[in-house]
Order: C-alpha cells, then sequence, then structure tokens
C-alpha cells in the first residue's frame, strides 16, 4: 500500500522555525515531483512550495525567503525548513508527490504560530 506519512508539525512561537518532512512508504522508486500544500479552515487549499524531479524548485510568493524545500531520493522523503514564521502561516500542512502518472496526498500535520 502506498502512503505518504508527515511529520515535524507542531507549536511555535513568531519567528521561530519548523522542519517538515513526509515518507513514502510502500515504494521503492518513481516519485517525479514534490509539493508541499497549506489549508486554513473556510478556505481552499494553497500551493506553498513544489520541488521537480531534477531538483528544480517554485515558491509561493508568501513564503520566498523564509522556506525552503528539499528531496532526498534515497529516502524517498521530501522536506520543508520553514523560517521566521508568522500566525499567518498557521494551517494544515500537506505534501503532495506526483509518483508515474497520479498524484497522493499525506495526511496533513498542524502547524500553528502564536503571535
Amino acid at each position: 500500500q502506498v502512503q505518504f506519512v508527515e511529520s515535524g508539525g507542531g507549536y511555535v512561537q513568531s519567528g521561530g522555525s519548523l522542519n517538515l518532512s513526509c515518507a513514502a512508504s510502500g515504494i521503492a522508486f518513481g516519485i517525479k515531483s514534490w509539493s508541499w500544500y497549506r489549508q486554513v479552515p473556510g478556505k481552499e487549499r494553497e500551493l506553498v512550495a513544489h520541488i521537480s524531479s531534477s531538483g528544480s524548485t517554485d515558491y509561493a510568493e508568501f513564503v520566498k525567503g523564509r522556506f525552503t524545500i528539499s528531496r532526498d531520493n534515497a529516502k524517498m522523503t521530501v522536506y520543508l525548513q520553514m523560517n521566521n514564521l508568522n500566525a499567518a502561516d498557521t494551517a494544515v500542512y500537506y505534501c503532495n508527490a506526483q509518483w508515474f502518472n497520479d498524484h497522493y496526498w499525506g495526511q496533513g500535520t498542524q502547524v500553528t504560530v502564536s503571535s
């Protein structure tokens, strides 16, 4: 069974940092790209960052310069290093993986930033 499990969320004060990770299980290869999304209640899920199979990255404007996405292909894992967090970053963060022609979501991890 293919699964993507996130970890690293939690509670942090404004200005603090968190490092999210999302690990694949049930597969050994084939992940083309990874993305991180976030969602707050009552709003649509929004793209935060993306990393391609070649390692090129894209970021939403509201996280540029603060967040860094990276991947470890050997570990089938993607990371999101989040620095200088603020209250507006409070959300459930989801990873999304493109495995061959299908997309898979993780279960989400809560990030709460106190102001």
